[in-house]
């Protein structure tokens, strides 16, 4: 049976890869984004829709409910990012807390809105999926507190949702390659230093990601809820 997924921040990196993953297996993907031409390079492949919107923004979450079918099988909340790496480069106090709060609308507001947004056409038995990252156990300023956030957060979801058999789990990368996550503003040394930490030795790729975000969508973690996976290549050990 096919099912429908909706990505956030679907047009490059992660989010284009798990909407190709669920496209692949035969489900009807819709994805999302504020960038048209991105969308569009993920579009152009069978069974994915492309509609711009800015999942901070309310006015806009409406309106994408009047393109969205009735039902969502599978939300998976990818839109975000580190917006530090976008500053102006302000340090003053109310800089700072622009620059802060940057980091919890991208990463934080967008899946809590979404989620609210969505709520009444999320089918029974379905999944909620977002998107963490390594930083909100290792630290990287308002970015790892946005994805902790994201976690904490995720925990009371899961027993909101659970009586309606939805899932709600958090997916927390390491360092990912070929995504546009840094803006270009990664030195060699510190991609290096980052390689270096994991036991696999190698950098992760927006498949693992995929691939992980796919299992917890799947009948095979229908009792997985509540949950971070970290996928980091062993950079960050949980016990």
């Amino acid at each position: 049976m096919t099912r429908t997924i909706l990505v956030t921040g679907g047009g490059t990196g992660i989010g284009r890869a798990v909407a190709h993953h669920f496209a692949a297996a035969g489900d009807s993907v819709v994805v999302t984004g504020r960038r048209p031409g991105p969308l569009k390079e993920t579009a152009d492949r069978a069974g994915i829709r492309a509609v711009t919107c800015d999942h901070t923004d309310p006015a806009a979450l409406a309106a994408l409910l009047d393109t969205l079918p009735a039902r969502i099988d599978v939300l998976v909340n990818n839109a975000g990012g580190n917006t530090d790496f976008q500053t102006d480069g302000a340090d003053d106090l109310a800089a700072y807390a622009r620059d802060f709060r940057a980091n919890l609308d991208a990463n934080l507001l967008t899946a809590a809105l979404t989620v609210r947004a969505l709520d009444a056409r999320l089918t029974d038995g379905g999944a909620v999926v977002h998107i963490g990252s390594i930083a909100a156990d290792t630290g990287a300023g308002s970015y790892g507190a946005a994805k902790a956030a994201l976690a904490a957060w995720n925990s009371g979801l899961a027993a909101a949702l659970g009586p309606r058999g939805i899932t709600a789990n958090v997916v927390s990368p390491g360092y990912i390659a070929d995504t546009e996550f840094f803006h270009g503003q990664l030195p060699e040394e510190r991609r290096r230093t980052l390689i270096d930490a994991t036991p696999t030795g190698r950098p992760g790729v927006p498949a693992d990601i995929a691939g992980t975000v796919a299992f917890l969508a799947s009948p095979a973690a229908r009792h997985l809820t509540g949950q971070v996976l970290h996928v980091n290549g062993g950079a960050h050990r949980t016990r």
